[in-house]
């Protein structure tokens, strides 16, 4: 995985556990499929989206009686450079 993530310029910072290209988007990590949409539907101008690590309550981390973490949901850029794009 670990090259995959390095061709598509994943950074070093945002690694997490899952990979996927979507529409020409790199997604990393636990994204919630609703900010993908909004990904796709806004078009902006970032190599993709990611959430570092892997927070309690994100999209199949979900745990009975645990609460859920809150945690950004970042874009990041071919220089790798981040900004915030939403919070859980």
């Amino acid at each position: 995985m670990g090259s995959i993530k390095r061709r598509h310029g994943v950074p070093q910072k945002l690694i997490s556990c899952h990979t996927a290209i979507v529409d020409g988007y790199v997604i990393e990590g636990h994204v919630p499929a609703d900010l993908i949409d909004r990904l796709l539907a806004e078009r902006p101008r970032v190599a993709g989206l990611a959430v570092p690590g892997m927070p309690s309550g994100s999209p199949g981390m979900e745990a009975p009686g645990q609460p859920a973490q809150r945690y950004e949901i970042l874009t990041f850029d071919a220089k790798g450079e981040t900004r915030v794009f939403a919070v859980r």
